[in-house]
Parts: C-alpha cells; structure tokens; sequence
C-alpha cells in the first residue's frame, strides 16, 4: 500500500522541478507564469496529491471534476507503482456515477507507453485524438466509464497516514 498526501505550498518547488523533469515529454511548464499560477490554485483548492520517498516528492496527480488533469512520477521513482496508486486515489477523488476523462499520449510516443498502459490498465478507452501538445508530441483524449457502467479497473489500494493532515485526503467532502 502506498501513502498518499495532499500537496501543500511549502512543496510547490518540488512539484515544479518535477514538471521540469518531465518537459521533455509536456512541453514548458516550470517558467510559466500561467502553470506556476494554475499549481498554485490547484494546492489551494486541495485537489493535488502526492507520493514521498525518501527523496521528497516522488509523483503527483492533479484532479478537477472528473478529469484527471495532471500525473507525473519523477524518473527515480518509476516501476515502484506510484503511478498506479495515484491514479487509484485521483480516481476515488471522482464522482463514480460520471465518466472520468484524460489526456495522454498517442501511440506514436514510445515514452509514453507507460502511461497509456496505466490508463488501459484502469479502464480507460481511447476516444479522440487530441492533437499535439506543447512540446510537439501528440496526445489522445480517454475516457473511463462511470462506475456502474463497467469495469473500475484494478489500479491498487492507496491510505492516508493518519493523523497527519486535518483533513484525510481519502475522505470525500
């Protein structure tokens, strides 16, 4: 079981040195004023979420409504399933009764691979191409069905230490 928690501002530089990390792949994110904004919006509003190691941040996901509107593991962290048990709490953070939405990328991207594989894995289905995005690399919109209308997918079991926020993010308010 992995440990989720709740993104605070005190880890904003390690969110956005983990979106430097990942340029490559999403286009410039770290030096823009309209992302660092949209992270910091995104904190306040409690809507992203973590996974530690003993490096500090490992990944993070961040949701609103019933999309999935960011999800990143820092490359020393990867095939630890940390992308998997934040995907399984984004998608507990979702209204169950609705379809959840991402975007990712298409099959022409061999990096990512393991985020459509991810997705696949959790029920996602491929619906629309979504053109590319802004480091030129091009993405695929998917969607998963509401919960009464098909398989949730076996994304894991993620927990809250207790005790550590006042607030669980695995309680839904």
């Amino acid at each position: 079981m992995t440990d989720i928690d709740f993104v605070t501002m005190n880890d904003t530089e390690a969110w956005l040195a983990l979106a430097r990390e990942v340029e490559p792949l999403f286009g410039p994110m770290a030096g823009e004023a309209g992302f660092i904004q949209a992270v910091e919006e995104i904190i306040a509003a409690r809507k992203a979420y973590c996974v530690r190691d003993r490096e500090g941040l490992a990944g993070g996901v961040a949701v609103s409504g019933n999309a999935i509107e960011w999800l990143a593991v820092a490359a020393r962290a990867r095939g630890k399933g940390y992308g998997r048990a934040l995907l399984a709490f984004a998608l507990e953070k979702c209204d169950p009764a609705l379809a959840v939405t991402v975007q990712t990328f298409d099959a022409s991207c061999p990096e990512g691979a393991a985020a459509r594989q991810l997705y696949t894995d959790a029920g996602f289905v491929e619906t629309e191409k979504a053109g590319p995005n802004p480091a030129g690399v091009g993405t695929v919109m998917m969607r998963r069905s509401s919960a009464g209308k098909g398989d949730r997918g076996g994304v894991g079991q993620t927990r809250c230490p207790a005790g550590r926020h006042e607030e669980k993010p695995g309680v839904r308010k």
